[in-house]
């Protein structure tokens, strides 16, 4: 595996892979890896020649009460794990190389990073939009995988990759990945961590909650009372505060107030222990 810290080591190596006719993929991370982005790293190699992964914690994404300095950062730990995922190029830059002196522009998409976690982080998508552009830019993949725990941020960066005509065919060459669960069905985070083991057990009421709510939209039941009972689920269970429980369009993520027959997402944000949580399920009959 090569690992680069300049742009101009990056587009060498880019450059290298490319000549040899190999298609490329991209996992855009922040570094901590678990075994959510291993399972990216794999999926990649379904869809690809070779794979380039990115470690880069971005500031622009955090705001001012953030964690951005307690964050973990683990380099050599997530640099053997992608060798031994047989990574080809890992993009490590850092503040400096992504961002120099007298950087001065912006991404923003609008729409469907209004709500949701774009409210309760005003700023977030932005930082989102403009690394990942960035990023697009550097690596030029074939395509690009995420997760999709961040269900948002995957609509942000789908809308972002449409309408600039960053990648071809557009959505298509963004691949979202199913989330990851550990054995009591809490999605993988880098953020479980600063848990503690107490805030850890309670934090399992957070899927569970959303299953029963699934169950009972698909049942019949409204929604407003239904999304109110998930709340109140996670409050009694131990969360400290609820930034959102929402019923969205799948897609568009605009809130939907009655169950109708087109895909709809069930997300929500929630803090425990002091971190903040977020998770999101499809809302659909099984199959």
């Amino acid at each position: 595996m090569q690992t680069a810290t300049t742009l101009e080591v990056l587009r060498s190596a880019v450059d290298l892979l490319r000549g040899k006719g190999k298609r490329l993929a991209l996992v855009p991370t922040m570094g901590a890896l678990h075994e959510g982005h291993l399972t990216l790293v794999r999926e990649a190699r379904k869809h690809a020649d070779a794979v380039a992964v990115s470690i880069f914690v971005n500031p622009k994404q955090f705001g001012p009460n953030e964690d951005l300095d307690a964050y973990p950062r683990r380099m050599a730990a997530d640099a053997a794990l992608l060798e031994g995922e047989g990574v080809e190029l890992l993009w490590a830059p850092d503040v400096g190389a992504m961002y120099p002196a007298g950087f001065a522009t912006n991404v923003s998409v609008g729409g469907v990073s209004d709500g949701l976690c774009g409210a309760a982080r005003p700023g977030h998508f932005d930082g989102v939009a403009t690394v990942v552009c960035k990023l697009f830019n550097q690596v030029r993949p074939d395509v690009a995988l995420f997760g999709e725990k961040d269900w948002q941020q995957l609509a942000v960066i789908r809308r972002m990759a449409r309408d600039l005509d960053l990648v071809l065919p557009h959505v298509a060459a963004i691949i979202g990945v199913p989330t990851v669960r550990e054995a009591d069905g809490l999605a993988l985070s880098s953020r479980n961590q600063y848990l503690s083991p107490e805030a850890r057990a309670q934090a399992a009421a957070l899927p569970k909650a959303m299953r029963q709510g699934i169950e009972a939209l698909l049942s019949g039941s409204a929604v407003a009372p239904t999304l109110a009972a998930i709340e109140a689920h996670l409050l009694q269970a131990g969360f400290e505060s609820i930034d959102y429980v929402t019923l969205a369009d799948a897609e568009s993520l605009m809130p939907i107030e009655a169950t109708e027959p087109r895909p709809a997402r069930l997300l929500v944000a929630a803090r425990i222990g002091g971190t903040r949580l977020i998770d999101n399920m499809a809302v659909e009959p099984a199959e």
